[in-house]
């Protein structure tokens, strides 16, 4: 591959190198933890004969439109879930073994250019991912049996601060002999106007005092990226920077990047998805097929215009699509993000297809218009606080007498589907944590779940809901479930986790729950199963993947359709899905979306119409969809990511300020009309 750079060596180079996960010549097995399950991994080559450059000079030439001649290189890699994205930016820091090993190199790195803190492609080239691993770049370690955990009291020494998180000081024994590496990296201070440019730039002021386990999903994601930041590293991959942030926090966040960008401080490597609008000032694109390879790379702009004319001939017929390549997953790209908005319309947009429709389900929602079952959530005027600052909570709203009552007060029924909706740090997962009896502030607030308060009442006898009782009855998927969850358990594991008080708890199955399970397991096999589980699979047991493979080793997209299902199986009266589809593409979204609304009864035909599946044709459903005996909480940031049968929603106000919760009811779907979305977001 011909040089980019012209006088200095590039940052990364890869040349013709094929990247694998295992050594070819080693056989290693399923068990993360190191034992033999007997099960042997498939171990096919990724991103074959790769080539890829990325310039160390601050401009370069070849931008995509806009961009002008000159600009420095700023990379998106796009592709649909289980197509490697993540693997991707992995190879590019160094991990995952190169064959041959002289393909990839760093030399910019070893050049006197570099200061000596970035001379290893560790420090120069940092990473920040968010599949709740951490992969060193988390808030901490998650080791706690239960999400009540967190809001426990602080530790001294274990639950360290915002700012001691962003300032790197979070090591229990942080004394550093003269001389060794740690203490040379510890001599390159944060420049004070940058610590305060990135704190002010993405909201992080009035959180500098609280522990990081306080943090919300979405403060924890703005947390990391500015910690990454503030290493001032050579390169940043973010692995999916927007996905859970709120529209206003995107807004901020992406000129921020774009401004540090410009300057080649740092060059940044994001991935995508393809749904996603790409940032404006990203000038190169990696498009990759579902089998891990490459199918598309280069200039932006040239690269989607090849994926326009290529979407368009597949629509007109005059091109066979390419099953690694599917058209449906390209539907929505051709979106930029600009500092006014997004702008430009998606490819089958442009060409006025109805596929992108297509997707929505057809079927009338499980949703009565107008909601009079039991009452199952009632709070009436909950403020949260820490210490002197409120987390949920500051205003005051009308009751039907007339009067202002402080705190959030808020009715759920049975049969109602809820929307919750505010910026990051507005609140909603503190309503998760009160709904779900997770937060020790639910005893002295005025909650009632399922008509019980968590203390005993003097009017009422019997005893006060228990936490267990709590735990039984609400089915929850959220960031903070994900982060919790063993690695070690295996898929049937997780799923059958709905039914134990703990994670790893033994779960007390009722006579229809192996059933259930195993239907749950078949229905998305093909979005949980590995690809290398086909391979070891017998026709009689077509589901010992699911006992032979640990949580830990699927997909980040795999792993949050495995709570998702964790929350629906056992038709619990409450389901809250807090951010349960971000991370999904557009189809494995949508099916799980069909089958919170319909279960096994219902399935994706022809034409991606509805029709009745064949195990419903057999009278053989374990599964249904919700009932109007069920209530749902959906928690999202993006409209595609709210089910369509939402129609109550609540939006709560930005923090620390006093404008009260807006309550609202939809007319129809959120993704089918951008006004309904603008009308909740409006203030």
């Amino acid at each position: 591959m011909p040089s980019l750079t012209g006088v200095r060596p590039p940052i990364i180079r890869i040349a013709k190198g094929t990247f694998y996960r295992h050594h070819p010549s080693s056989v290693p097995v399923c068990d993360p933890s190191g034992g033999s399950s007997g099960t042997a991994h498939h171990n096919p080559p990724l991103f074959s004969d790769l080539d890829f450059e990325l310039p160390s000079d601050d401009t370069a030439h070849g931008g995509g439109a806009g961009l002008g001649p000159l600009t420095p290189h700023n990379w998106c890699v796009v592709g649909p879930s289980l197509a490697g994205k993540t693997t991707l930016l992995q190879a590019f820091r160094g991990q995952h073994i190169c064959l041959p090993p002289t393909a990839r190199s760093y030399p910019y790195l070893a050049t006197d250019s570099v200061p000596h803190r970035l001379k290893s492609a560790s420090r120069a080239i940092r990473y920040v991912g968010f599949d709740a691993d951490g992969g060193g770049s988390g808030l901490g370690p998650a080791t706690s049996a239960y999400l009540s955990a967190r809001y426990e009291s602080r530790r001294e020494k274990t639950d360290f601060s915002l700012r001691d998180f962003l300032l790197g000081n979070t090591e229990l024994n942080p004394y550093h002999e003269e001389g060794s590496s740690a203490a040379a990296e510890d001599d390159e201070k944060i420049p004070v106007s940058l610590l305060n440019r990135v704190i002010k730039d993405l909201r992080l002021e009035p959180l500098l005092d609280l522990p990081v386990a306080f943090l919300s999903n979405g403060q924890g994601r703005r947390a990391r990226i500015a910690r990454a930041l503030l290493t001032r590293p050579a390169v940043l991959l973010l692995d999916e920077p927007f996905m859970g942030l709120d529209p206003p926090t995107v807004a901020s966040l992406s000129p921020l990047l774009s401004g540090m960008a410009a300057k080649a401080q740092p060059r940044f490597i994001l991935s995508s998805r393809p749904q996603d609008p790409l940032p404006s000032w990203t000038s190169h694109l990696i498009y990759l097929r579902t089998d891990c390879q490459v199918g598309a790379m280069g200039p932006r702009d040239v690269v989607l215009e090849g994926l326009r004319s290529y979407v368009h001939s597949v629509r007109s017929g005059k091109k066979a699509e390419d099953e690694k390549m599917p058209v449906h997953a390209l539907g929505e790209m051709g979106r930029i993000l600009t500092p006014g908005g997004i702008e430009g319309k998606g490819f089958d947009e442009e060409t006025h297809s109805t596929f992108a429709s297509a997707n929505i389900p057809k079927s009338t929602p499980k949703q009565q218009e107008v909601s009079q079952g039991e009452t199952i959530v009632e709070m009436n005027g909950c403020v949260v606080k820490y210490g002197d600052r409120i987390a949920l909570g500051n205003w005051s709203q009308k009751v039907e007498d007339g009067s202002t009552v402080p705190g959030l007060i808020w009715t759920v029924r049975r049969g109602e589907r809820w929307g919750v909706f505010g910026p990051n740090g507005s609140g909603k997962t503190t309503i998760v944590s009160l709904l779900c009896s997770d937060h020790p502030q639910t005893y002295s607030l005025p909650i009632r779940l399922f008509g019980r308060s968590r203390l005993p009442e003097p009017d009422r006898p019997g005893r006060p809901l228990t936490f267990w009782d709590i735990q039984s009855r609400v089915g929850h998927s959220s960031p903070e479930v994900h982060q919790h969850m063993p690695r070690g358990l295996t898929v049937r594991q997780i799923v059958q986790s709905a039914w134990a008080d703990t994670f790893r708890a033994k779960p007390q199955l009722t006579p229809e729950a192996p059933g259930k399970v195993d239907a749950c397991l078949r229905w998305f096999a093909s979005e949980l199963q590995p690809s290398n589980a086909a391979t070891t699979t017998s026709e009689t047991d077509d589901l010992a993947w699911a006992d032979n493979y640990f949580f830990g080793e699927l997909s980040f997209s795999a792993q949050r359709v495995l709570l998702f299902i964790r929350a629906v199986v056992k038709n619990p009266d409450i389901v809250v899905l807090d951010e349960a589809f971000s991370g999904m593409d557009e189809s494995v979204r949508d099916k799980c979306e069909l089958f919170l609304s319909h279960g096994e009864t219902a399935t994706y035909g022809t034409d991606n119409k509805i029709v009745e599946s064949e195990v419903a044709k057999l009278g053989k459903v374990q599964v249904q969809g919700l009932t109007d005996q069920q209530a749902l909480i959906c928690i999202a940031h993006v409209k595609e990511e709210v089910p369509d049968c939402v129609r109550e929603w609540v939006c709560l106000p930005e923090a620390n300020t006093t404008s009260a919760a807006r309550f609202g009811r939809l007319d129809g779907p959120l993704r089918t009309d951008r006004r309904r979305w603008d009308e909740i977001w409006a203030q």
